[in-house]
């Protein structure tokens, strides 16, 4: 199970409304000038993602609830994303160049799979997308923002 930490943004009706904080890499081995994940992540400039998960306890903004999916639908989710495109562009530059054998027919054809394959991609995913399996479940659920305060007259406030 891939586990990740986020933060309610909204609860209503059953349907939070989760942000994931992106994270910068690791940074904890010594290579960090030629790892290819940090340099991926200074590229791309640092977004928020959000999530909606169904969960009928109530939960109140700024709460932290840790959200987890099943490895085995991300890496087929992967799978399907990334190989398609790839297999159909291989697949159409292949069949163009054997019928009209010339290079720029192949770099057509390539172009035709590719885009065909991701549309088909699509397809796959927005129907996988609704199988219960392919979506985040609530694990554990931190105390909300208000549940902890001193009191003026505690022994603990001094």
């Amino acid at each position: 199970m891939m586990k990740e930490w986020a933060t309610v943004v909204s609860w209503q009706q059953g349907v939070a409304l989760l942000r994931c904080e992106p994270k910068a890499g690791c940074g904890s081995c010594k290579a960090r000038s030629g790892c290819g994940a940090r340099a991926l992540n200074e590229l791309v400039p640092e977004t928020e993602h959000q999530l909606q998960v169904q969960i009928e306890q109530p939960l109140e903004p700024g709460q932290r609830v840790e959200v987890g999916i099943a490895e085995g639908s991300l890496l087929r989710s992967a799978m399907l994303v990334y190989l398609t495109p790839l297999l159909g562009m291989m697949l159409g530059g292949g069949a163009l160049q054997l019928w009209l054998a010339t290079d720029g027919a192949a770099a057509l054809g390539a172009l035709f799979g590719g885009v065909g394959a991701f549309l088909l991609a699509r397809k796959l995913a927005h129907r996988l997308g609704e199988q219960d399996a392919y979506q985040p479940v609530v694990l554990q659920i931190g105390l909300p923002p208000t549940a902890l305060r001193l009191q003026p007259d505690s022994p603990l406030s001094d």
